[in-house]
Parts: C-alpha cells; sequence; structure tokens
C-alpha cells in the first residue's frame, strides 16, 4: 500500500510548473502518449529491456523529444534525471490489470510489480494517468484541481464545526463524570472523517504545487490539533490498555466510511461491548489536561499515573498535586486554575 507522503512526492513531482509535468504538457500537445517510469531501482531493472543508458537532466525539452520514440522513459526517483530512453517494460503478465491499451497495461502492472510510481500518457485522448503500487490516478487541469480543492475545503470547514461541537459536549460531559461510550465513538467518528477529508485536500495541494499555497494556509489552520484530538480520546478512553495506540488507530483509519458510521464497530476497536453505547466511561484526562497552557507532557502523563482519573485530578488539593514529580505548587495552582476554567466555561457552552 502506498503511504500518503510517498503519494504526495509523486504528486508534487507532478505540480505546475515541474521540469516532468512541462514535459508532459509538451507531449499533450504534440499529439503523442509515453510511458514513464519514475525511480530506478532493483525491482525495476529486472522488467527493463533494449533502449538505451543516457543519464541527462531531465528537462521538459529533453522528456518530449525522447518520448517521440516508442519506448519509455526511466527517471530517478526525483524525476530529475533522464535514465533510460526507449526502454520495452517487461512486467509479469499473469499481474492483473483492467486497462485494455497495451501501454496502460504495462504501466499497471510495472507499477503493482514494482511499487515504484509509472506514468501513461493516453496518445489518442491526451489523459495523464499514474499508477502507483495498487493505485491509480488521472492527472487533472490546474482550474479541475482548484475547484475540487476548494469543494474539498468546504466540506472541511463544516466537519471542523462538527467535531467542534461534538468535542464542546464531551468535555462537558467529562466536568459532570457524565462521558457514555456513544460520546466517545461520535468524537472519534467526527476526528477521524475530518482527517479522510483534510489528506484529501493535502492531495490536491501537493498536485497543485506553488498554485495551491493560498489552499494549504487554510488547510492548516482547519485540521490544527485535530491529530492530537484522535489521539487523546483514545488515550483516554481505550477499554484495554495493553492494545498500542499506534495500532488502535490504525485500526480506525483501516475502516471503510460505512464502517466508521458503524457506532458499533467504532466501540469494539475501543475495546467496549458493542451492545453497550450507553455505558458510562471515566476519561483518564489527557485531553483536557493537555488544554492547559504551558503544561508538558510528561507532567500530564504523571499526574494520569497518579490519580487515574479526571474526576480525581479534578478533586485533588494543592498538597497532592505538589507531590506529582515535575508538577511543584504554582503549577498545581496553574492545573486547578486551568481545570477550573474549562469546566465553567464547557457547562457555560453547553447549556446557555
Amino acid at each position: 500500500m502506498v503511504s500518503e507522503q510517498d503519494r504526495r512526492r509523486v504528486l508534487a513531482l507532478l505540480a505546475p510548473g515541474s521540469e516532468l509535468r512541462e514535459g508532459i504538457e509538451r507531449i499533450i500537445r504534440s499529439g503523442r502518449g509515453a510511458l514513464i517510469v519514475i525511480g530506478w531501482t532493483p525491482t525495476v531493472e529486472p522488467l527493463v529491456s533494449g533502449g538505451f543508458v543516457i543519464d541527462i537532466a531531465a528537462t521538459s525539452q529533453r522528456i518530449a523529444e525522447l518520448a517521440k520514440m516508442d519506448g519509455a522513459i526511466v527517471l530517478d526517483a526525483g524525476a530529475t534525471r533522464v535514465l533510460r530512453a526507449n526502454v520495452h517494460l517487461v512486467p509479469d503478465p499473469s499481474i492483473p490489470t483492467n486497462e485494455t491499451g497495451t501501454r496502460h497495461r504495462s504501466a499497471e502492472r510495472t507499477a503493482r510489480q514494482t511499487g515504484q510510481p509509472v506514468i501513461a500518457l493516453s496518445e489518442s485522448m491526451g489523459v495523464v494517468t499514474i499508477y502507483h503500487g495498487d493505485s491509480k490516478r488521472t492527472l487533472e487541469e490546474v482550474s479541475a484541481l482548484l475547484f475540487r480543492a476548494n469543494q474539498a475545503l468546504s466540506t472541511l470547514e463544516r466537519y471542523r464545526f462538527r467535531l467542534d461541537e461534538v468535542s464542546s459536549v464531551l468535555s462537558a460531559r467529562e466536568v459532570e463524570d457524565a462521558v457514555t461510550v456513544r460520546d466517545v465513538v461520535l468524537t472519534l467518528q467526527r476526528a477521524e472523517m475530518m482527517r479522510r477529508i483534510a489528506a484529501e485536500v493535502a492531495d490536491h495541494v501537493a498536485e497543485l504545487g506553488t498554485e495551491g499555497r493560498l489552499i494549504q494556509l487554510q488547510l492548516d489552520e482547519l485540521v490544527a490539533s485535530v491529530a492530537d484530538e484522535r489521539e487523546l480520546v483514545v488515550r483516554d478512553y481505550l477499554g484495554d490498555r495493553r492494545r498500542k495506540l499506534a495500532r488502535v488507530l490504525d485500526d480506525v483509519a483501516a475502516l471503510t466510511t460505512d464502517e466508521l458510521l458503524d457506532a458499533e464497530q467504532v466501540a469494539e476497536i475501543l475495546a467496549y461491548d458493542p451492545g453497550q453505547l450507553e455505558q458510562p466511561v471515566t476519561p483518564r484526562g489527557y485531553r483536557l489536561l493537555s488544554r492547559i497552557p504551558r503544561l508538558p507532557g510528561s507532567v500530564v502523563d504523571r499526574l494520569v499515573e497518579r490519580f487515574g482519573s479526571l474526576p480525581r485530578v479534578m478533586e485533588a488539593t494543592i498538597s497532592e498535586l505538589d507531590d506529582v514529580e515535575g508538577v511543584g505548587e504554582s503549577r498545581a495552582r496553574m492545573i486547578q486554575d486551568g481545570l477550573r476554567r474549562m469546566a465553567e466555561a464547557s457547562l457555560l457552552d453547553r447549556y446557555v
């Protein structure tokens, strides 16, 4: 499976203004097709037959001129140099493919066999398709990308509002010690949906290159603290503490959209009985303690370890807080004041 980081790296290589994108545009304007492999690796080498070694800088003009030959072009991992040209790709014919054209079949099989990105440019339609591992993506025009990115950004704004709503309700119920499994699941569902939509916008930004700078600024503002929210909710409410945090987050990320919207499936990942969504649960305190300014994560961990739950931290005296390593009297007062202000604000938001 291709990671988000690798996918965006490839999209950035094809962003408007890059030498590779300019070369592809030249090929389209001339009415030709092309097959381009990015990365010369031990998995790619056995699939390459014929052609010749050139090892020159990958300018847009050279890419377009070399594409006039029937064979494929092989670039280095950064798409800065042309390593091979006019080569014949011989991937395993048993690898399944849904493509019908020879060029696209070779591209998909090569990408699946090597894990390297392969670009196929249709001669008849001028459509650019990127194959990377088992994934397939069609390169779009800048105007279409901007439209889709702005649509996704609008969706992200709505989900951010909804996440803030359920997060506020969860905070109020944490203060009252009245949280149920359903409250936890709902917050985690919203945070995960935010993460998924943000990943889609980030792909558009990578593909837009310099054209996506304004969208990137808006994205950064909207997704601030969302990753922390997911992690802190799981740390606060994971039913089986023997399970690794990263594994739980991966399990949530692996759910399909329909599965994610099923509260019982999410509850099960958090190690709760799927049939007991109204079961009361008590927060450990990571989430609210992390919102206190200038309180280090190490101190938050010690507070949770010492007191075990948020209600006990909130009931603790200055002296009891002071006994925790790394707190001290002034920080103990800061913790008390911070929790009291958050409690008042959460209850005010909920009931007023």
